[in-house]
């Protein structure tokens, strides 16, 4: 990874906060997208002490689409191509909360806010190309639900807390599924994958009471952050799937995702209603 931008999400904290030191051990350069920026710097001084190069660290609020905007500004100004973004950041909600914007929480971070970056991105990703690559941390938790039920996609109607999780991972796998296929000519890959069950700070956000008793209960059956981020890593790294694009991925293999996760036209109405909610067409 010498010589390579690497842009991550979320990486204070769980797998993002493992990908970024192994990835800046291998010598790439990152550039950290991180909400509490103290906690951005804490990981850039421990990168910095175990020998890699000194990261960027930018304010970045995923659940504010401005925020998401101001940062993509920041990445751009500088002038670097970015070889790797990977998209690791993501939420979990026990109960409905709306963002600043009118949306609701956890689909907003997890997907919209992605959606968003990526778009305002691609122009440094292909400044990189042939050969740079996205990655998105989807999850197995896609199984949850059976489609993007956009009848009440904003949970007005009714909130549950895995199947909206759920339903925003099943986003993370329809978006890579559109985008791999729009940027196929441009020599960038666009892959997700399932990281596993992970001990990390997902759903404890807000101090969220019940997520904080689920992770005490399973923390026993969880994987450690490092062994959760390998198949990230392999995917932002190998020259296995240096030509693969659209795929999903566990345990770095390749794997057949549920029917509703391969499902063309929900992944081009969701795109359709993406690029309306964050007011951004991609190019």
């Amino acid at each position: 990874m010498k010589g390579k931008h690497v842009v991550i999400t979320g990486p204070t904290a769980g797998i993002g906060r493992a990908s970024a030191h192994v990835l800046a051990s291998q010598g790439a350069q990152l550039t950290l997208l991180c909400r509490n920026l103290e906690k951005g710097q804490e990981v850039a001084d421990e990168i910095v002490s175990a020998g890699g190069l000194t990261p960027n660290v930018i304010l970045m609020d995923m659940s504010r689409l401005d925020s998401v905007r101001s940062a993509a500004n920041r990445v751009h100004e500088l002038s670097q191509p970015i070889d790797v973004l990977l998209n690791n950041a993501g939420l979990m909600n026990s109960h409905r909360r709306e963002t600043v914007d009118g949306y609701e929480e956890t689909l907003a971070v997890n997907h919209f806010a992605p959606f968003l970056l990526t778009g305002l991105l691609l122009p440094a990703i292909k400044s990189a190309a042939p050969g740079a690559r996205i990655v998105n941390v989807a999850s197995g938790a896609h199984k949850f639900v059976k489609g993007m039920q956009f009848d009440d996609l904003q949970s007005e109607n009714e909130f549950s807390m895995f199947n909206v999780y759920g339903r925003s991972k099943l986003a993370n796998m329809l978006f890579t599924r559109s985008l791999a296929k729009r940027l196929e000519t441009d020599g960038i890959t666009v892959n997700c994958l399932h990281p596993g069950a992970v001990s990390t700070s997902i759903g404890k956000q807000h101090g969220e009471w019940l997520a904080t008793i689920l992770h005490a209960i399973l923390k026993p059956f969880f994987r450690d952050p490092l062994k959760g981020a390998e198949t990230s890593l392999y995917l932002c790294t190998s020259a296995d799937v240096a030509e693969v694009t659209g795929a999903y991925f566990d345990n770095c293999k390749k794997v057949a995702p549920k029917p509703w996760a391969e499902d063309d036209a929900a992944a081009e109405r969701l795109w359709a209603l993406s690029e309306e909610c964050v007011g951004f067409s991609y190019p």
